[in-house]
Formats: structure tokens, sequence, C-alpha cells
């Protein structure tokens, strides 16, 4: 019997909180842990994930998702956007930070659920900009055991606006891009870019990649539209003992979307689940 324990909420480092949700096979064993990490303009409840979270907990694993501390989103409305200056005022230090405090929290001693999991293994997964952030913490912290990358970003330095448009950003102090599903204005303040400047050590993918001791699997999609296969095949050769898996014809949330009102997944996502879940066992 799967259990579900859905919008816990976590007390982040920067006065915002992180809900998170956990799912597992209720039983006496110890678990290998997995924790997902959402992507830009993602949050945890977003379409197929939460089939994607009881997938991994019947295959034996304790599974964790959360949102990020300024993903957008709110305690009393975890889906969407309703706080929009949170959103403009996250940065990846920000991500960085929450996933550290969520780490901690489910390998603590006082975590509820200590009984169930095996702190000796730990897996991040992190689709797109989140799998930036699962690659940079995977590098740094010597908790992690496993890594699983999902149409991963391989650079943030090169999101950024250029020429004209930065300049634009620099003077007004925020740019607005559209959310296509939800035609919100969502905004990015300049201290995006200046807390990227003032860590960009930290935050250079590549440099991280180089880093990586743990087994690292790279899933893309062949017909990814929003993050070119390219940035996959860049991550593997900064990793060459990583594995790289392409799925055909897939394209950047591997068939979901979101409202995913079915009870089963897409095709190209239940392949990369069915590859990703042997990797983490192993």
């Amino acid at each position: 019997m799967i259990a579900s324990v859905k919008n816990i909420v976590l007390e982040g480092k920067h006065q915002k909180p992180i809900l998170a949700d956990l799912f597992y096979t209720k039983n006496e064993k110890q678990k290998p842990l997995v924790i997902f990490c959402h992507g830009y303009k993602g949050f945890k409840d977003w379409g197929a994930w939460d089939l994607v979270a009881e997938s991994f907990a019947k295959a034996g694993f304790f599974f964790l998702k959360f949102n990020f501390s300024h993903n957008g989103g709110t305690v009393e409305q975890p889906i969407d956007f309703p706080d929009l200056e949170a959103f403009g005022y996250n940065n990846y230090i920000k991500e960085l930070d929450d996933l550290e405090s969520v780490i901690d929290w489910v390998t603590s001693s006082s975590f509820e659920y200590k009984n169930q999991v095996n702190n000796s293994q730990i897996t991040l997964i992190g689709h797109s900009r989140g799998g930036g952030i699962a690659i940079l913490k995977a590098s740094e912290d010597h908790r992690i055991t496993k890594l699983i990358s999902w149409a991963s970003v391989s650079d943030y330095k090169n999101r950024f606006p250029k020429d004209e448009a930065f300049e634009l950003w620099k003077k007004n102090g925020v740019y607005y891009i559209q959310n296509g599903r939800t035609k919100q204005q969502m905004p990015h303040y300049f201290q995006f870019y200046t807390s990227f400047i003032d860590n960009e050590d930290r935050l250079t993918i590549s440099k991280a990649a180089k880093k990586i001791k743990i087994p690292h699997l790279i899933i893309h999609g062949t017909d990814d539209p929003t993050v070119n296969i390219k940035e996959a095949q860049l991550l593997h050769q900064w990793n060459p003992e990583s594995e790289l898996f392409l799925v055909n014809g897939a394209d950047h949330v591997f068939g979901a979307k979101h409202p995913w009102i079915e009870q089963f997944l897409p095709n190209d996502l239940l392949y990369t689940i069915e590859k990703s879940i042997p990797f983490a066992i192993l």
C-alpha cells in the first residue's frame, strides 16, 4: 500500500516556507531515498509528478518532492503562482539552500519517518532548471550517492537577457516572462543576475559536472524544444563516466502536461522512469 503525506511545511532559510510531499510503501524496511527538484515555472504538483512519485514508491523508494520556497506558490495555494513577488526574488542560491534544508530535514534524527529511510542511499533527480540545481548540489554534498538529471540545463549564465534587453533589465530593475499556460507576467528582479554573478564559480554547472564522482544518469528527449539535446551531450562530455540516455521523440516534459488527468503515465515519461529506477537501485 502506497502512503502519501502531502504539503508538509518546512522552514527554509529565506523567510518563505518549503512545501514537501512524501510517498512510500508502508512496511518495516528502510528505503533508498529519492529527492525530486522541479524546474523553472514548475511546482511539485505539476502534471504527472504524483504518478512519478507513486511509481518510485511502488519500486521500493522513499520519494520526496517539494516546492522551492520562492517558486511562486504558497502554503494555501501550492499549485501555480499566487505569489509573483516571491517568484521575482527567487535565485539559484535560494534554491540550493532550499534543497539543503530538505536534505537536512529528511536525514535528521528527528524526522518523523526516519525508520522508513535509508540515509546512506540518496538519489537526487532534477528536471530542467532543477537538473542544474541537482548537479550543483551533488557536486558539493557528500550525502548524495546517485544523480539523475531529466532534460537538464547545462548553463545558467547564457539564459539571462542579453544586449539591449539586459540593459533595460538593469535600468528598470525587473523584466517579465509570460507564462504561456496561466498568462501571468512573471517578474525577475535584477537581484537574480547579481546573485548569480556574486556566486558564479559555485553556480557554473560545467565545473560542478566535472567534479562529480558519483554515478550520474543523464536523460533527455531528442525533440526537446526548451532545452536542446546538445546540453545533455555537454553534461556527458564534462563527466565521461556519466550515462547518457536519449528518449527518441520526447519533448521537454516527456509527454506530460498540466493538468494531467489520466491515471497512467505518458509513454516517454514511463520510459524515463523505467530507466531511472534500476539506476537508482543499483
